[in-house]
């Protein structure tokens, strides 16, 4: 039987197909399944627009910095998600979106940050430009006057524990990451994107929060490898990996120079202890506690298998 639609206007959702992470469009499942309809903004009609289309979402093409795409993708909507995957144009986007959600009055916009911000400040920053530009933007939404809720996850398990790790895993059994002896609490999209949805059904008890989201745990890399190891039935290493060299591998793998200087600012700051932090607030906006990363290893250990022939 399908939900009954709760609200007659849809929520806008940015970045509904995009990969890193994956937020947009595990939230638009959850906003579908709560009885939503759902604008969900792509870049191009593909067929991961089609997949959103199949799901019951409306899939619309726009671009966040051009004022026409956001004209068409905000009117009529009354609450938006933004989010967007790291980009030099990230604060025009914000701004452009901004403006034109405040032009329609709508009545909450839940920003997707980032929790290094909260350790950043007019005299504080940090050595990646993306972090910069999610500060400023941040500055430019709550100087918008818009009814803003602001999410600042942690590190994605997606991100650094998947997709950057997968490699390693698969060929050599290791996690080979530049981070030192240094504490991350990683958090999976999935529990980003119901948190979010949480919000954007009930938004007005959260307009003007922040939310600052940490994974189950806070650990270094070798305690992360044993639990992968525990979860794959194989041992698997941590392997510290000098970061210029990591950096080269990430360019080998065709990653923006823009994406690898942001990337490379984070595993920096993991080895200086910014990311060893811990708070319930998954919890107290979910009831539900955050994925651990032996579930999440668990889940995904199609993309982990073992590619090289085992050790005789």
């Amino acid at each position: 039987m399908t939900p009954k639609q709760k609200h007659d206007n849809p929520i806008l959702v940015t970045g509904a197909a995009g990969a890193v992470g994956g937020i947009g469009r595990n939230l638009t499942q959850f906003l579908l399944a709560k009885g939503y309809k759902v604008r969900a903004m792509v870049r191009r009609q593909d067929e991961r627009a089609e997949s959103l289309r199949r799901l019951g979402a409306e899939a619309v093409e726009g671009d966040l910095t051009d004022l026409a795409s956001m004209h068409r993708a905000i009117k009529g909507c009354r609450r938006i998600y933004f989010g967007m995957s790291t980009s030099a144009a990230y604060l025009e986007a914000t701004v452009n979106t901004a403006a034109v959600a405040r032009h329609y009055g709508v009545e909450a916009f839940v920003n997707m940050s980032q929790m290094t911000v909260s350790q950043m400040s007019i005299t504080e920053t940090t050595d990646s430009p993306q972090h910069k530009l999610h500060w400023l933007s941040e500055q430019a939404l709550s100087w918008s006057g818009l009814p803003v809720v602001t999410v600042r996850p942690t590190v994605f398990l997606e991100g650094f524990f998947l997709q950057l790790v997968a490699p390693g895993v698969r060929a050599s059994d290791e996690l080979a990451l530049p981070m030192g002896g240094g504490k991350t609490s990683p958090i999976s999209a999935v529990d980003v994107a119901r948190a979010v949805a949480v919000i954007l059904d009930d938004p007005a008890p959260h307009i003007g929060q922040i939310y600052d989201l940490t994974g189950a745990e806070s650990a270094d890399l070798n305690h992360h490898a044993r639990v992968f190891s525990e979860a794959l039935g194989r041992p698997i290493q941590y392997r510290d990996v000098p970061l210029p060299a990591w950096s080269e591998s990430l360019r080998q793998m065709r990653f923006p120079e823009y994406v690898v200087r942001h990337l490379s600012a984070m595993t920096e700051l993991t080895k200086q202890g910014r990311y060893d932090r811990m708070t319930d607030t998954l919890h107290k906006l979910t009831g539900e506690a955050p994925t651990n990363l032996r579930d999440f290893v668990k889940l995904h250990a199609a993309e982990l298998k073992q590619r090289r022939p085992a050790n005789s």
